[in-house]
């Protein structure tokens, strides 16, 4: 009898896993049909977000047209978290995990260049210098997709088991000099927790990788970003007599080559890339005045975490040592801005397959690690993630001749979005229904 009740369990097991293998199909394609229709919309969000680009920390108008339509929808909604941020909870009808996608807001301080009847306009005041502000990174397309993938779900949830988290964040740029911002203050002010994130997905649209296509990276992905500020101090003269003072402006010119010493002498790059770049230069204010100052400021990627140490001290012997043999004296400071973008090995393997289902097999493919940086990789601190790239470029355009992210140029086609909005619905069903 014992045995006839397990063969009979083993029979009903047998039975309900292709039934619910075949739920899961349903839905997915019922997800993929509403994100055809809703692509225009999503469209037609981008678009006005693009027109309207906030600055970091700054995302007012942005933040309320999120919240407005998370509240359309039934969906619970936090508002100002790390200060313009907005967190919506979506509860399944069923228990099941807590599930994070992350879509960060914020525009750059650049003067728009492309020729399009939605091109930002906006001026803003960034670190007291008046600038203009443009999504030249996609952020735009990144909340419109969310904002798509909220209305899709919440359309569906009473087939969704357990809870999906939209975290709309602010400031993944940077904030303005002086104030917190971005995923470590989202991180502060508690987003992975009530309810406890168990898994958090993000993507980033390219500009240089085909509509269609999604690329990722198991473990090390992107670098981590240091920016660092270098202060060379000399002897002020008349720039007609420099041997009675010291120029730092030439001092600084040294310790520049040097810097790019390091990287391509000192830094084991079999092992992982190494990225030095001085972004800014301030000295002088005369033609012919040798000036006592000259600042510097830039920025460090790695993508491991010994060989980051190993770079910064690196960087301030061959800064101060420069500058003693001038003699002059600099002072160095290294604040780490992103950590190593790090997507958990058995969590990409075990939904990769869901990326397939969006964009087709032949569509996804491993990638090497990148020197960008991203601040998602605060989350992965609190829960397993997955981070991954969507292609924006149009279809047989040459990504060597496609205009790079944080360029007045920065261009995508908006064909690309809903591919990451059926992406990321498939990645919440399959996670829910695997677990």
């Amino acid at each position: 009898m014992k045995k006839t009740k397990i063969i009979i369990g083993l029979l009903v097991i047998a039975v309900q896993l292709p039934a619910q293998q075949g739920d899961i199909t349903k839905l997915k394609e019922r997800v993929s049909i509403t994100a055809d229709n809703i692509e225009s919309k999503c469209i037609a969000w981008r678009r006005d977000i693009h027109e309207h680009p906030e600055l970091g920390n700054r995302e007012t108008r942005t933040a309320t047209l999120i919240a407005e339509q998370l509240k359309k929808l039934g969906i619970e909604v936090k508002e100002k978290v790390a200060k313009t941020g907005v967190v919506g909870i979506l509860k399944g009808s069923k228990p099941g995990p807590c599930i994070a996608l992350r879509a960060d807001m914020d525009a750059l301080p650049i003067i728009e260049r492309v020729n399009i009847p939605f091109a930002s306009k906006q001026k803003s005041t960034y670190n007291g210098q008046e600038v203009g502000v443009m999504h030249a990174c996609g952020h735009d397309s990144h909340v419109a997709m969310l904002m798509s993938v909220a209305e899709i779900l919440s359309g569906i949830k009473n087939d969704l088991k357990g809870i999906v988290k939209f975290i709309f964040q602010p400031a993944e740029e940077g904030p303005p000099e002086g104030e917190e911002g971005g995923a470590p203050l989202m991180v502060k002010e508690g987003v992975m927790d009530n309810p406890k994130v168990d898994v958090i997905f993000g993507l980033h649209i390219e500009s240089n990788i085909e509509v269609g296509h999604i690329e990722y990276k198991p473990g090390a992905f992107m670098a981590s970003s240091d920016w660092f500020r270098i202060v060379v101090k000399g002897k002020g003269s008349h720039g007609s007599q420099p041997w009675l003072g010291i120029d730092p402006i030439t001092v600084s010119a040294q310790i520049i080559e040097g810097l790019q010493m390091i990287v391509s002498r000192q830094s084991e790059l079999t092992k992982a890339p190494v990225v030095i770049t001085v972004g800014k230069i301030n000295g002088g204010i005369r033609n012919n005045i040798i000036s006592e100052e000259c600042t510097m400021d830039g920025t460090i990627r790695t993508l491991d975490s010994k060989m980051q140490k190993d770079v910064h001290e690196k960087i301030k012997q061959t800064v101060t040592k420069i500058a003693e043999a001038s003699g002059a004296t600099a002072e160095i400071s290294i604040n780490t801005k992103t950590l190593v973008t790090y997507n958990t090995p058995d969590l990409v393997e075990k939904m990769v397959p869901s990326l397939r289902s969006a964009a087709g097999a032949e569509n996804v493919k491993e990638t090497e690690w990148k020197t960008g940086a991203e601040d998602f990789s605060y989350y992965g601190t609190k829960a397993p993630s997955f981070f991954f790239y969507l292609g924006g470029m149009p279809r047989g355009n040459d990504p060597a001749k496609a205009p790079p992210h944080h360029t007045a140029d920065f261009f995508i086609d908006e064909a690309g979005m809903k591919t990451g909005i059926k992406a990321f619905c498939n990645l919440v069903i399959d996670y829910m229904n695997t677990k």
